[in-house]
């Protein structure tokens, strides 16, 4: 039993005739015919009293009627779903970020595709380059945000308009807090804590230029990954974090206070993909939000 066929079954039941039917399908009424011919001798029924000018259904062909009505609705309904399947976007975009106050430009353009498209979802991943980039190599996820210098020659990417002021976080009570600013001798000779990162990639880590050739004299007792937990150690009077601003917690209210260096070092960000990849729809619209957003925006690491 064919849905083509119901279609035209029930199209004779309502016009009541095979000329009428015949001409509302665009079918000719020999075929329409043999179609409903077909359909009895399948069902083994009659399903019509076929009269000199119209036909009228058979209380088996009611039956029908009314179960061809339900499949057809049914089948109608199917089509619809699946029909707006390919014009409403939804699904997950996973993406890896540093810690970095810039996470708020991503999370604005997040916010309006959102709105358009209330199926779409996000899932972020906390790390710094290292992490990122080994789960966005491996397809864990979408897009990374990178704080500069990092290593992009890989990847796709736009530059985010924004850039983070790097300096020492400290307690409100030690002796650098009363300075503006944080020249690299102040640091020498004092317990620092710095970003795993680093400490294991110094040949391309923004200090070493900074400090020149005391960087080695720099005595580093704790290391970590997340700001968060480096405040705590902070606090604990373990040591000063070096680390960029608005990340740890310095509001007044709080123990703690950031200081800039001096010369100051800012970094700009980039948001990152890899060359080639397939994207899923929502992904894809994401990205070109990104691209609407921050297409033409260049960024740099600099010292001044």
């Amino acid at each position: 039993m064919e849905i083509r066929v119901l279609r035209y079954f029930l199209t004779i039941a309502r016009e009541g005739s095979i000329t009428n039917a015949a001409n509302f399908l665009h079918v000719t009424q020999p075929t329409l015919s043999r179609q409903i011919k077909d359909l009895e001798d399948e069902l083994g029924q009659k399903l019509f009293i076929r009269g000199s000018h119209n036909m009228t259904l058979t209380a088996e062909g009611m039956i029908l009627r009314k179960r061809a009505e339900e499949i057809i609705s049914m089948v109608d309904k199917t089509e619809e779903e699946f029909n707006s399947m390919e014009t409403t976007v939804g699904g997950d975009i996973y993406i890896g970020s540093g810690e970095t106050d810039a996470i708020k430009l991503v999370a604005q353009v997040a916010k309006e595709l959102r709105n358009s498209y209330p199926d779409i979802h996000y899932h972020l991943y906390s790390g710094n380059a290292e992490d990122v980039t080994e789960r966005l190599d491996k397809g864990l996820l979408d897009f990374g945000i990178l704080i500069q210098p990092a290593d992009i020659t890989k990847y796709d990417y736009l530059n985010l308009p924004a850039r983070d002021l790097w300096g020492v976080v400290m307690r409100k009570d030690s002796p650098l807090a009363e300075k503006k600013s944080i020249k690299k001798e102040d640091l020498i000779n004092i317990p620092l804590i710095c970003s795993r990162q680093a400490m294991s990639q110094r040949s391309k880590n923004e200090f070493v230029e900074w400090f020149g050739e005391d960087f080695d004299k720099l005595d580093v007792v704790t290391t970590f990954n997340l700001v968060y937990n480096a405040a705590i150690m902070v606090e604990a009077g373990i040591g000063y974090a070096i680390t960029i601003d608005k990340i740890a917690n310095t509001a007044e209210s709080s123990n703690l206070c950031f200081r800039p260096l001096e010369p100051s070092v800012d970094s700009g960000l980039n948001i990152i993909w890899k060359k080639y990849q397939i994207f899923s729809s929502a992904a894809e619209l994401f990205l070109e939000r990104l691209r609407e957003s921050f297409g033409d925006i260049e960024q740099s690491f600099s010292f001044r």
